[in-house]
């Protein structure tokens, strides 16, 4: 029985978009002293695959809720894990026309390419690539604070994106002109023609 209301409430998305990634090594979420790993999925208001299975997810996880967690009922004010880019993040084009969801753990997720090879490259994994992800939803009830949240479990890298964080690469920060502006010498030196 445990096993069915696990997979009930695991989800493995289609390719969404890694932001605020967290991934390598923990940080802290929130002022808290427990460093976790993270990540914010950004999934496209298109994909109603991937958001109808979390949909699912997050029913099945208020209902396994109801008795350990909620008193028996479900609450009718809580925190949900889905959320609207378009509202809660207007300024923010990576969230444009997208739905979101934070995710974290304990542990540090298994981290793939597509042949299911570990990665271990730290520059592979980033915020603005894109993957697809293993999670799963579980109620909480902290300090009156009722709610469903989301478990980072495993990522699996589908391809490249733009960095976000406004990072820029090093190819762009320096141009061809200030190379052109030295000759090399006989001696291997660098002559300034400016």
């Amino acid at each position: 029985m445990t096993n069915n209301k696990n997979l009930e409430t695991k989800v493995v998305t289609g390719v969404v978009r890694l932001s605020y990634a967290h991934v390598w090594e923990p940080s802290a979420i929130n002022n808290s002293d427990k460093p976790k790993y993270s990540v914010s999925l950004i999934i496209p208001k298109s994909d109603t695959a991937t958001l109808s299975k979390i949909k699912r997810a997050v029913q099945a996880a208020k209902e396994a809720g109801k008795g350990t967690k909620f008193g028996g009922k479900i609450p009718a004010v809580m925190k949900e894990p889905l959320r609207d880019g378009d509202e809660e993040r207007p300024d923010d084009e990576a969230y444009a026309n997208s739905f979101f969801i934070n995710a974290n753990s304990a542990t540090r997720p298994g981290i793939v390419d597509l042949a299911r090879n570990p990665i271990m490259d730290q520059d592979e994994v980033y915020s603005g690539c894109y993957a697809r992800v293993s999670i799963n939803f579980y109620a909480f009830n902290t300090n009156g604070n009722k709610g469903i949240a989301c478990g980072l479990n495993n990522i699996q890298k589908v391809r490249d994106g733009e960095p976000l964080g406004g990072r820029s690469s090093a190819e762009n920060d320096f141009d061809d002109d200030f190379a052109e502006s030295f000759t090399y010498e006989d001696d291997g030196s660098l002559d300034f023609l400016g």
